[in-house]
């Protein structure tokens, strides 16, 4: 909520079949949020949002497709659970920021090009891995952006605690992980 960004602006018009598409693809019946603010108080990136988990639950139920499909919270939500965990509806709120995450780049909504990238790297690094290469996903977002001096400072800290490796940690299971990706991506 940095920049007085986080302050709701009703659009005139909304989108009636936006909530329900939503809850379709995410499998979540979002109606029954009551934005009791558990998701917002639980997520450690609240502080970064332009709007705060509780009000894009809302803005998704207000029919607000091109105010949640623009905003950048659905992108800084780093998938941690912490919110799906403490939701008094058994709301899988994670999977709703992932859902409308997907459904930007399906409909175009993603001005910033850098959180396009950011977001193919990662899915390019777990499709490769079958989990994130941090290093190898920092590098090629670092070129792809051309931000590559960008954070330099950080990386003797990161690589000295054991952050970041400069080798991939490969699971078992990554063709299955691998086809998940890819059957994931033809959807949207």
């Amino acid at each position: 909520m940095k920049n007085g960004r986080n302050t709701l602006k009703i659009q005139a018009e909304s989108d009636p079949d936006f909530g329900r598409r939503v809850e379709d693809l995410s499998g979540q019946s979002i109606s029954r949020c009551y934005q009791c603010g558990n998701c917002t108080a639980s997520c450690a990136f609240t502080g970064d949002y332009d709007f705060p988990i509780n009000q894009v639950m809302r803005l998704v139920q207000l029919g607000q497709k091109d105010t949640v499909l623009q905003c950048r919270a659905i992108w800084i939500c780093g998938q941690c659970q912490a919110c799906t965990v403490r939701c008094p509806c058994t709301l899988d709120v994670a999977r709703v920021m992932a859902t409308l995450r997907i459904m930007a780049l399906e409909n175009g909504y993603v001005a910033d090009k850098n959180l396009r990238r950011f977001s193919e790297e990662f899915m390019r690094s777990v499709a490769l891995f079958g989990r994130v290469y941090e290093m190898g996903l920092l590098a090629t977002y670092k070129v792809r952006s051309g931000t590559v001096l960008a954070d330099l400072d950080l990386a003797p800290q990161l690589l000295k605690t054991g952050k970041l490796s400069f080798v991939p940690h490969r699971i078992q299971g990554r063709r299955q992980v691998a086809a998940l990706v890819k059957r994931f991506s033809k959807i949207f």
